[in-house]
């Protein structure tokens, strides 16, 4: 019996099973698949922080949601339209997010009498009722890859090939003849900017990024990280690049790790250092040292849900009062946020120009979501990057003097003088320098003059960043939806929502988290209400509400999940 096809323009999946099953490998290659179609797709892995728990367990649960279209998209998608279930677990902690008259594929070979128990069900769900709202599927389901990838695996293994893509084929056959499928689905390729595409994640974005950087820049790129979720995938990628001249130190410890990158700044390199929250604690004072010390430092926090240990795979934004003010005494560096995976490219190269151009240290602020979320990613042209260029003091700068805080009269940033250049040797290290001069001071006049350059250097970046945008096709809207990060997505999604239903609503999100952009309090004023969303207690609402003066309400949730723009949109019309 021929089936029917039935076009449609959009459809979320979630696999879901026991960690270490390969969900996430399952997730990854329908990923490669679907955008080797031409869709728009948007991924979100979720995965316990165990490497391996128990079997068959609530807890042990791995799960992977693509959402892929005929037309741009923003976000993973909100329910599920489709949901796979590898053992009744997996079902039992994923079901609630079905849509209603969803289509539920389960492998019928995983729902034993034991597994069953694990899962606290008394019955099988497969045969008492409960499953009637959903369009259910019990298959015995086995390998879900790809013929090349099976190629590419097991290619110096003929007979593993053959067992596999018989088995595959197997597979094909049975969804293309069996009746219980009567409709196939398809999703158009979407329309895309003309370019070259991969597929990307923050994480890998980041990485290229770094390289980027390190190239436009003619500096060698010098990480010093210590493994910790989840960061770790950054300095996995980055020591692939040897041959652009990237050097990768696995510290013993965080502290060891920043200090490393700090150190390799002083000698004239690109220095970066990767962590996530617990992690970020620990940099504190060093960053504080490179305050002082008025050199360049790229501090990438990948956050996730805290306090402590935490959640240590799951997203959240909590970290940024931790970045702006977890120093001590006044130590202001500016601070960056990416807010898509492929967007985490463009943002590190701004992040390592500001701190390279002001001499100052940096934090780039990216979250679980982003660094393990995927989507295709248009790439750029290398010529068309910016020219990091650093011009290195080469002699004295003051007659026949070398004043290591001579400052730039635009920028503020001091002389970078690499160490053993004949000429100018300089004093360093924590403790107070005389203005100009950089011998230790404890003057007190001084020492308040020092602190204001400071602040005042950072403060000035405003002027070299560029101005808030905002997202308001109406124009006459009364409402503006502020947020930053990763919540990026789901606020323009659900701005887009709220617009198909004719309502208006503006949109703006702030990359720039210190200084903010010199337009932000422009922007503000223009509306009646700011609604500001973050997977927080209102960290950004703080400031904004001390810094402009701004009546804003917040919409704050912590679960360790990125927002569904349909929680954001109903949060919006509630404000409108």
């Amino acid at each position: 019996m021929a089936k029917s096809v039935q076009q449609v323009e959009q459809v979320t999946i979630r696999f879901a099973g026991d960690s270490g099953d390969g969900m996430q490998l399952t997730g990854s290659r329908f990923t490669s698949e679907t955008a080797a179609f031409g869709n728009d797709l948007s991924t979100l892995p979720d995965f316990p922080a165990e490497i391996r728990a128990p079997a068959g367990s609530l807890p042990g649960v791995s799960g992977f949601q693509i959402h892929f279209a005929d037309h741009d998209i923003l976000t993973p998608g909100d329910q599920p339209d489709v949901l796979v279930a590898m053992n009744p677990a997996a079902l039992k902690t994923n079901l609630k997010d079905l849509r209603a008259g969803g289509t539920l594929i389960v492998n019928r070979d995983a729902f034993s009498e034991k597994n069953l128990q694990k899962a606290g069900y008394a019955a099988s769900p497969l045969e008492d009722g409960s499953l009637d709202d959903y369009k259910v599927h019990a298959i015995p389901l086995t390998s879900k890859t790809t013929l090349d990838y099976i190629e590419e695996k097991f290619g110096k293994r003929p007979e593993l090939v053959e067992a596999n893509s018989r088995a595959f084929r197997t597979g094909v056959n049975y969804g293309e003849t069996s009746e219980d499928f009567v409709v196939s689905y398809e999703v158009k390729p979407a329309k895309m900017v003309p370019g070259l595409y991969r597929q990307i994640t923050g994480n890998q974005a980041l990485s290229l990024g770094l390289v980027a950087a390190s190239v436009q820049s003619k500096l060698p790129l010098y990480l010093g990280a210590y493994p910790i979720t989840p960061a770790s995938a950054i300095l996995e990628e980055l020591a692939r690049y040897k041959q652009f001249g990237v050097r990768t130190f696995q510290a013993e410890d965080e502290i060891a790790a920043s200090g490393a990158a700090l150190g390799a700044s002083f000698g004239g390199a690109l220095g970066v250092c990767t962590s996530a929250g617990p992690g970020v604690v620990l940099k504190a004072e060093t960053v504080g040292l490179g305050v002082m010390l008025e050199l360049p430092l790229l501090v990438i926090d990948v956050q996730r849900a805290g306090p402590s240990t935490g959640m240590p795979t799951k997203p959240e934004q909590a970290d940024l009062l931790m970045v702006l003010f977890g120093r001590n005494s006044e130590s202001p560096v500016p601070v960056l946020a990416a807010s898509t995976p492929g967007g985490c490219f463009g943002m590190a190269i701004e992040a390592v120009r500001i701190a390279l151009k002001y001499r100052t240290p940096v934090y780039l602020l990216s979250d679980a979501y982003l660094a393990n979320g995927s989507e295709p990613w248009l790439i750029p042209d290398a010529a068309k990057l910016p020219d990091l260029t650093v011009e290195f003091a080469t002699g004295p700068n003051a007659g026949d003097q070398f004043l290591p805080y001579l400052r730039d009269p635009e920028t503020l940033a001091r002389p970078w003088a690499i160490p053993g250049t004949p000429g100018l040797e300089h004093r360093i290290g924590g403790l107070e320098k005389q203005d100009v001069t950089g011998n230790v001071s404890y003057d007190p006049d001084n020492h308040d003059a020092m602190v204001r350059l400071r602040a005042q250097k950072v403060a000035g970046i405003a002027a070299d960043i560029p101005a808030l945008e905002v997202d308001d096709p109406s124009g006459d809207a009364r409402l503006l939806v502020l947020g930053w990060g990763g919540t990026y997505g789901p606020i323009a999604a659900a701005a887009r929502r709220v617009r198909k239903q004719g309502r208006s609503v503006a949109h703006a999100h702030l990359h720039y988290l210190n200084p903010f952009p010199r337009n932000t309090g422009e922007v503000l004023s223009r509306y009646e209400r700011v609604l500001v969303p973050e997977m927080n207690l209102g960290q950004l609402l703080k400031l904004i509400r001390a810094e402009f003066l701004v009546d804003a309400v917040g919409y704050n949730r912590v679960r360790g999940v990125p927002f569904r723009p349909s929680e954001l949109a109903d949060a919006i019309e509630a404000m409108l």
